[in-house]
C-alpha cells in the first residue's frame, strides 16, 4: 500500500521504543535506518498505517535480541500484511496492549520467535512449521491464520463500506471497549477465543485475499501447532526450565510399547535441544513425573527400571546407568522440587518387590543417599506429587478398584481415591486423607496462587478444589465427559484441564474471578463446552505452561484399544497468562519490573 506510515520499535521490559519512521511509496516500498535500540535484549517489530485509515493496523516482527531461549536473529527485508499481523499479535498476546509490544525476557523473545513459526516476516507467508507436514493439512491452524487474515483485510483500503466496522464491533469482548484498528481487534480474538465465531466466519468469509481458509466457522479462534521430535513418542509429562526448553519423559518407543530410554527436550520453538533425545542414567520407560530443582538439573522418574534419572541442564546423566534406586523406589510417578531444594517423589507400588499401598520418598536437598520414605497418612498408590507455599507436599492416592477406565472414552464404575498431604517435617497432616465422592481416580493435581489444590477426577470428570486446610472448597462438573487426567494453574490463576478421553483442553476461571468475564464465578468454564480441540490433540495426560503463555500439550496415547502411543507435543500459542519457570511452588507471573522477572526459590517461613 502506498502513503503509509511504517515505524520501526523495539520492545522490552522497559517499554516500547521508537527506532525509526518511513512513508511507503507509490510501490508500497520503504526503508527505515533505524536510530539507537537501547537495550540489546528487545524485540523489535514494524507497524504500519495507512494515511488517514486509522483502523488498519499491521505488524510483524522484525528481529529477535538476546535473552531468551533460541538464537537472536533479525531482518533486513520485511512484508508487513494482514498474514503477519495475525501471527505477530497470537505469538506475543501475552505481551501486548495499547503501548505497545513489551515485557520480560526470556518470554517475550520466545515468544517473538515462536511467531517465525506462523508466518515468514521475510516473505510474508505461513512459516515453515504451521506449513509442515505436521500441520498444514492436518490441522486448522493455517487455514484458521487464513481466516483471521482475511477478517483483517476487510480493513484495508476498497474493501467495502461498513465491512471493516463490523468486524471491529464483532471484535469486542462482553463488557470491554472496542477495538481502535485490526491489530486491537486480533489481539481480543487472542485473549477472547470464543468470541463471535460464528459472525466473524461469515464475515471473513466474503472475502478471499488469502488461502486456505476455513470452510466453517471454528468452535474457537485458537491455534495450535504440533511438534514430532525425534523419540517424542507417549510422553507423560514435561518441565520447561528457566530459558523456556519443554523436557519430556517418554513412555515406549516409537512404534512399539517397549520402555524409552529417552528423555528429551525441544527448544521454546519446537527444534530438539540439547543433543536431544537424551539416554543413560537409568532412564527405562519416563513415567508422569518430572521436575527441575534449583540448579536446573532434571529429575525423572524411571517407572520400568524402579529408579530416579538425574541431568544436567546441558542434558549430560548425572545418575548412575541404573539410576538412583535409594528409598526403595518401586515404580515411581509424580516428582516435585520443594523450597529447600528437597526432592519429593510419589512412589506408586512402594517396597521393591511390594505392590503395596505405595509410599513417598524424598531425597532431602536431592541427595539420594539421605533418602527418607513416608507412609501413612491415607497413602495408596501415590501418582501425582505437587508443593504447596508452606512447603508441604499434595499428593493424588489413585488405586483403582474395578471401573472400567481405559477400554472407552467415557470411564465406567467407581474407582475411589483421595489425596493425602504430608508436611515439610515429612510427616501426614492430621487431616489426611482427604476424601470427597468427587475425588474419583484423582490424577494430576496443581496449586494456585492462594494454596488452593485443584484435582482432576478422571472417573468423575470433574474437577475438585481443595483449600489449604484440607477442606473441599468446590467441585466443578466438566460439561462435557473428557476424562480428566491433569491440570494446570496459569497466571491468572485460570485451571487448564488436559483431557485423555476425549482429547481436549478446557479452561476454569480460577480464585481470580477479576481474570475471567464479566459474571464469571470460580469454577465456571471459560473454553467451548467441549473444550478446546484440534485434529493434532491426542490423548491426553499432562498440561504446562511456559513463560510466552504457550500452552504444552503431552500426546500420550494416540490410540485407546489397542493402547498406542502418542505423537509429540503440542502447543497452544499465546493462549494462557504466562508463568514463571521452572515450574514454583505457587504459580507467578513473570514480572516487568523489579530486579529478576521471577522470585527465587526460598523456604517457607
Amino acid at each position: 500500500m502506498s502513503h503509509t506510515t511504517v515505524t520501526l520499535f523495539a520492545g522490552d521490559r522497559e517499554g516500547a521504543r521508537v527506532l525509526g519512521r518511513a512513508t511507503t511509496d507509490g510501490a508500497g516500498t520503504f526503508r527505515i535506518r533505524p536510530g539507537p535500540g537501547g537495550p540489546t535484549g528487545s524485540v523489535q517489530y514494524v507497524e504500519a498505517t495507512p494515511s488517514g485509515d486509522p483502523s488498519l493496523r499491521l505488524r510483524s516482527v522484525v528481529g529477535v535480541g538476546p535473552g531468551g531461549g533460541v538464537p537472536q536473529r533479525s531482518e533486513s527485508a520485511v512484508t508487513v500484511n494482514e498474514f503477519t499481523t495475525v501471527a505477530t499479535t497470537y505469538a506475543l498476546a501475552q505481551f501486548t496492549d495499547r503501548s505497545g509490544i513489551t515485557g520480560p525476557s526470556p518470554g517475550l523473545q520466545n515468544a517473538a520467535a515462536t511467531s517465525y513459526n506462523l508466518a515468514d516476516p521475510a516473505s510474508g507467508k505461513p512459516g515453515k512449521v504451521v506449513s509442515d507436514r505436521n500441520n498444514g493439512s492436518r490441522n486448522d491452524t493455517l487455514a484458521t491464520l487464513g481466516t483471521l487474515a482475511n477478517l483483517v483485510s476487510l480493513c484495508a483500503p476498497g474493501s467495502g463500506t461498513g465491512l471493516c466496522q463490523d468486524m471491529l464491533r464483532l471484535a469486542t469482548p462482553e463488557g470491554g471497549s472496542a477495538p481502535g484498528d485490526t491489530a486491537e481487534a486480533v489481539l481480543n480474538l487472542a485473549h477472547n477465543p470464543s468470541l463471535a465465531t460464528g459472525r466473524l466466519y461469515a464475515l471473513a468469509a466474503r472475502t478471499h485475499t488469502y488461502s486456505p481458509a476455513l470452510t466453517s466457522a471454528p468452535s474457537a479462534w485458537v491455534l495450535a501447532l504440533h511438534f514430532t521430535a525425534p523419540e517424542v513418542y507417549a510422553p507423560g509429562r514435561m518441565a520447561i526450565d528457566a530459558r523456556g526448553n519443554v523436557w519430556a519423559s517418554n513412555n515406549w518407543l516409537p512404534g512399539t510399547r517397549n520402555p524409552s530410554p529417552y528423555v528429551t527436550v525441544q527448544d521454546p520453538v519446537g527444534n530438539p535441544a540439547l543433543n536431544s533425545p537424551i539416554s543413560g542414567g537409568g532412564m527405562k520407560a519416563g513415567a508422569w513425573g518430572i521436575a527441575i530443582d534449583h540448579a536446573g538439573s532434571v529429575w525423572v522418574p524411571s517407572y520400568g527400571g524402579d529408579a530416579m534419572a538425574k541431568y544436567s541442564s546441558a542434558g549430560k546423566p548425572l545418575s548412575p546407568g541404573t539410576g538412583f534406586r535409594n528409598g526403595g523406589l518401586n515404580h515411581p510417578q509424580g516428582t516435585a522440587v520443594d523450597q529447600r531444594g528437597n526432592v519429593w517423589i510419589a512412589n506408586f507400588y512402594g517396597l521393591k518387590g511390594n505392590r503395596g499401598q505405595g509410599s513417598v520418598i524424598v531425597y532431602p536437598h536431592g541427595d539420594p543417599s539421605k533418602a527418607i520414605t513416608i507412609t501413612g497418612g491415607g497413602l495408596d498408590h501415590p501418582f501425582s506429587l505437587q508443593i504447596d507455599g508452606y512447603g508441604r507436599a499434595w499428593v493424588s492416592n489413585a488405586r483403582l478398584n474395578g471401573a472400567k477406565l481405559l477400554d472407552t472414552r467415557t470411564p465406567t464404575g467407581h474407582a475411589g481415591g483421595s489425596v493425602t498431604v504430608i508436611g515439610p517435617d515429612f510427616k501426614p497432616t492430621s487431616f489426611s486423607p482427604i476424601k470427597d465422592a468427587s475425588l474419583d481416580w484423582p490424577l494430576g493435581l496443581a496449586v494456585d496462587s492462594g494454596n488452593n489444590v485443584w484435582v482432576p477426577d478422571f472417573v468423575s470428570n470433574s474437577v475438585t478444589r481443595i483449600g489449604s486446610d484440607g477442606t473441599v472448597a468446590g467441585v466443578y462438573k466438566l460439561p462435557t465427559p473428557i476424562a480428566p487426567w491433569s491440570v494446570a494453574v496459569d497466571g491468572s490463576d485460570r485451571v487448564w484441564v488436559a483431557g485423555f478421553g476425549a482429547p481436549s483442553v478446557s479452561v476454569l476461571c480460577g480464585t481470580n474471578t477479576s481474570a475471567c468475564p464479566p459474571g464469571s464465578s470460580t469454577g465456571s468454564v471459560l473454553s467451548p463446552r467441549d473444550g478446546y480441540r484440534s485434529p493434532s490433540l491426542q490423548h491426553l495426560t499432562a498440561v504446562q505452561l511456559d513463560q510466552s503463555g504457550n500452552v504444552w500439550l503431552a500426546n500420550n496415547w494416540s490410540a485407546i484399544t489397542p493402547p498406542t502411543g502418542g505423537d509429540g507435543l503440542v502447543e497452544l500459542i499465546g493462549a494462557a497468562t504466562p508463568v514463571c519457570t521452572p515450574l514454583q511452588p505457587l504459580p507467578a507471573r513473570p514480572a516487568s519490573t523489579g530486579p529478576t522477572a521471577c522470585p527465587t526459590q526460598t523456604p517457607p517461613a
